[in-house]
């Protein structure tokens, strides 16, 4: 049986979804949009995630032990990405990886908790056997185990866009300096934490370093480039948190 907690938890979700795509609709028209969506948005996400972050972690205590386990919890990190971004000029890619997990915690949602209520159950695989799911939930079942793999590795090489481009624009002032550091931070936990991100950097790298030393570029460009790998493992084998058990609501 639902909670109230649980209804709230999907609810923000829901508002993520709806603030999301019309924000992202307007975006991708290049129509203007008022930034109260992009507000909304991640209010839904805030929601989400304090209510999975207050049921993980419990009662904050006043100690490094939960600190440290809190910091260590993929949905505080998350969580507190969100408050980063909510109270920050709109930044539209730091969106998508939100949008993502919204869906398919909204379709879970929809298939376990309002389904059953609306549909009527298919009957049971054997007789005196408990009652199937409706067709429907099943086929929605199906389609979110067939693509969860598929939408994770889109979110990691979307968060190394969201990088690019908060990095770039603080080069052109377009972002405060503060960005890229935010988010360099947060990604030096997810390459330790995450199999899809450390993916997508392996991806990056080479795609990166065969376009560098490109024959029809000086080799400047591919020295240049070595030199900035080197400083970034020598930065991202710095102490890392260790996780707690991986998951993402």
């Amino acid at each position: 049986m639902a909670t109230t907690q649980h209804y709230l938890w999907a609810g923000g979700h829901f508002l993520l979804l709806l603030s999301g795509f019309r924000y992202l609709l307007a975006w991708i028209m290049f129509k203007s949009v008022s930034s109260w969506w992009y507000k909304a948005s991640f209010l839904g996400a805030l929601m989400s995630y304090f209510i999975v972050c207050q049921k993980a972690l419990g009662t904050p205590q006043p100690s490094m032990a939960y600190v440290r386990r809190a910091l260590a919890d993929e949905n505080v990190q998350y969580f507190l990405l969100a408050i980063f971004w909510w109270t920050s000029r709109p930044i539209t890619f730091a969106l998508l990886p939100y949008f993502v997990f919204s869906l398919f915690h909204a379709l879970t949602f929809t298939r376990t908790t309002l389904m059953p209520q609306f549909l009527p159950p298919g009957p049971p695989l054997a007789a005196g056997g408990p009652p199937q799911p409706h067709p429907l939930a099943k086929k929605l079942h199906l389609w979110v185990k067939a693509n969860y793999d598929t939408a994770m590795r889109v979110v990691a090489i979307t968060e190394l866009v969201i990088f690019a481009r908060v990095v770039f624009g603080a080069l052109l002032f377009r972002n405060s300096l503060m960005m890229p550091l935010v988010f360099a931070n947060f990604l030096h936990q997810r390459y330790f934490h995450s199999q899809f991100t450390r993916d997508a950097v392996t991806l990056a790298d080479k795609r990166i370093t065969d376009l560098s030393n490109h024959p029809s570029l000086p080799p400047v460009v591919g020295q240049v480039w070595m030199r900035a790998r080197e400083l970034v493992a020598k930065w991202g084998g710095s102490a890392v948190i260790e996780p707690a058990a991986a998951r993402r609501d």
